[in-house]
C-alpha cells in the first residue's frame, strides 16, 4: 500500500459558513460543504448541462480556526486534503456512512462574497503644494 494515493483537490463555494465546534481535548474542528460543479455540452441535442456535488469538508486544529473566520457562505475556496469515510450509528441504531476531505491546505480565492465587500475608500496623491521637496536629493 504504500504506492497508494489519497489526495483530492476541490475549487467550489461555500453553501453555508462553516460550524466551527471544539472537541473535548478543546482542538478546534471547522466543518462546512462546498459546491463544486461540471458542465458539458449534450451531444444529442446540443444544450449545455450542469451537474453540482455538495463536497463535505473537515479542517483540524489552526486551519479550522482560520476557516471559521475568514470563509462565509458564498466565498469560492480551493481545498486540499485526503477523502475519508466514517461509519457512525443513527438515533434508530442504523449503521451510516459519511464520506468527507479532511481538509490539509486551504486558499481563498475571488475576494468576498457579493453583499460583504466594504465601502471604498477613495484615495488622492497629495496636491503638489502639500508634498515637501528636499533639493539635496540628487535625480
Amino acid at each position: 500500500m504504500s504506492n497508494d494515493l489519497n489526495k483530492c483537490l476541490f475549487i467550489g463555494r461555500l453553501g453555508a459558513d462553516p460550524d466551527v465546534r471544539y472537541l473535548p481535548s478543546g482542538k478546534p474542528v471547522a466543518n462546512f460543504r462546498i459546491a463544486v460543479g461540471s458542465s458539458w455540452k449534450d451531444k444529442q441535442t446540443g444544450d449545455k448541462k450542469e451537474q453540482t456535488e455538495w463536497v463535505s469538508i473537515v479542517a483540524f486544529d489552526r486551519l479550522g480556526e482560520i476557516c471559521g473566520e475568514y470563509l462565509r457562505k458564498g466565498s469560492q475556496v480551493f481545498i486540499e486534503g485526503a477523502m475519508r469515510t466514517r461509519k457512525w450509528k443513527d438515533k434508530e441504531g442504523k449503521d451510516r456512512y459519511t464520506t468527507e476531505i479532511i481538509a490539509e491546505r486551504m486558499q481563498m480565492l475571488g475576494g468576498k462574497p457579493q453583499g460583504e465587500r466594504p465601502a471604498r475608500q477613495e484615495r488622492s496623491a497629495p496636491a503638489a503644494d502639500d508634498a515637501p521637496f528636499d533639493d539635496s536629493i540628487p535625480f
